[in-house]
Formats: C-alpha cells, sequence, structure tokens
C-alpha cells in the first residue's frame, strides 16, 4: 500500500510526530514542508522557552532571577536552532548528506513540535498541580524532549539518506560544530566590543579637544 498521503501544511506534521519513519520518508519523497510554518515553529520554541522561565506555578519554579532576561532565551531558542541548522549543514556536506539547508531547516523545526507542545502543557499543569504531583510535570516535560530527540534522529536520518549509524555520528559532529560556532561567534562579537569602545575612545578625545 502506498504511504504517500497529500496532507494538509498542518496535517505534515502530525504525519511525522506520529510516525517518524515513513513520516519524515514521505516528507522527502513529495517534496513537502514549509519554510514560512518552520519559521513560526522556532519562534513557539522561544514563546515555550519563555513561559517554562516566567510562567511556571509558583510550587514548581526554581527560577530565582528577578529581573527578567530574554537574550538567554533568544539565544537557547533560535541561536541555538540556527546554529543547529548551520552546523548540520556543514557537516553533511562533507559526509555526502542530500539534505539541503532550507530541507534541514524544515526537517529540525518539525521534529521539535512534541517539545514545545509538551513543555506548554507542563508548564499549563504545573499552575494546577501541587508539589507531591510534581511526576506529572516531569512527565510531560522530559517526554517532550525525548520524543523529539527522537524524532530530529529520524528526520536527519530522512533528510541525509543515512544508515542509523551514520545518523548518530553527523548529529554527534554537528554538536561539535555547534560549539565551534558558538565559540567563534563568541569571539566575533568581542572584537567587535573591542575596536567599538576604541574608536568611540578615540572620537570621545577628539571631540573634547575641538570643544576646547
Amino acid at each position: 500500500m502506498d504511504s504517500m498521503y497529500n496532507f494538509s501544511t498542518l496535517g505534515w506534521v502530525s504525519h511525522v510526530c506520529f510516525h517518524p519513519t515513513e513520516g519524515f520518508e514521505d516528507l522527502r519523497w513529495k517534496k513537502k514542508g514549509s519554510i514560512g510554518l518552520s519559521f513560526i515553529i522556532v519562534a513557539l520554541l522561544f514563546v515555550a522557552m519563555v513561559a517554562k522561565n516566567r510562567m511556571v506555578g509558583f510550587a514548581f519554579n526554581t527560577n530565582t532571577v528577578k529581573v527578567f532576561n530574554v537574550v538567554p532565551l533568544i539565544v537557547q531558542s533560535v541561536i541555538y536552532f540556527a546554529t543547529w541548522v548551520i552546523g548540520n549543514w556543514c557537516i553533511c556536506t562533507l559526509l555526502d548528506g542530500e539534505g539541503t539547508l532550507k530541507r534541514i531547516c524544515i526537517f529540525s523545526a518539525y521534529a521539535l513540535v512534541p517539545f514545545i507542545l509538551c513543555t506548554c502543557t507542563a508548564v499549563l499543569l504545573s499552575n494546577f498541580l501541587i508539589l507531591e504531583e510534581q511526576i506529572w510535570f516531569n512527565f510531560f516535560y522530559y517526554l517532550g524532549i525525548g520524543w523529539s530527540v527522537v524524532l530530529m534522529i529520524s528526520a536527519m536520518k530522512a533528510v541525509h539518506q543515512y544508515s542509523l549509524t551514520k545518523t548518530i555520528i553527523s548529529i554527534v559532529l554537528t554538536l561539535v560544530a555547534m560549539l565551534l560556532i558558538l565559540f567563534l561567534a563568541i569571539l566575533l562579537l568581542s572584537l567587535f566590543q573591542q575596536v567599538y569602545v576604541f574608536v568611540y575612545t578615540i572620537y570621545t578625545e577628539i571631540a573634547y579637544r575641538i570643544r576646547g
């Protein structure tokens, strides 16, 4: 029986979430998937991170920071996702992967849907549960992580047409590439900051002498 069904845009998301092995293969074969929806999913990932940081019930909230800082949450969602996509594309180009940058982005974003949904569910439940019922909060949160990990492995296996072993190796190398990308990004930001301070200091000194 042919498994290549025709789904709506959201239907494809549901298909890959509940049938990861054949779902991502179908997605690749039919050349489906929306880059626009992928960006929305990444935005929802950021929303889920904010919700977990700020909206968890009082009994489960271990966040001791009083001032809300959005930058770490952007890094943990949007920046990490972007470095994952770029890092995976770089590594899998060297390992003869078939996935393009666009397809990697789409497949990776779709794989994050269970984590987003389960995180939001856990946050919602935390406002109704007591501390002794924390097992349900942890259950949904870690269910989302495990489910998305399985989907991500299936997604990378399908998009690059790798064996399972080669998929695992490529994922490990991608994580290493992410660390290198983030390290270089921090170095560049530090360099630009130093250049800015140097230029601003010279400008201030010149302006002071002109006024004097």
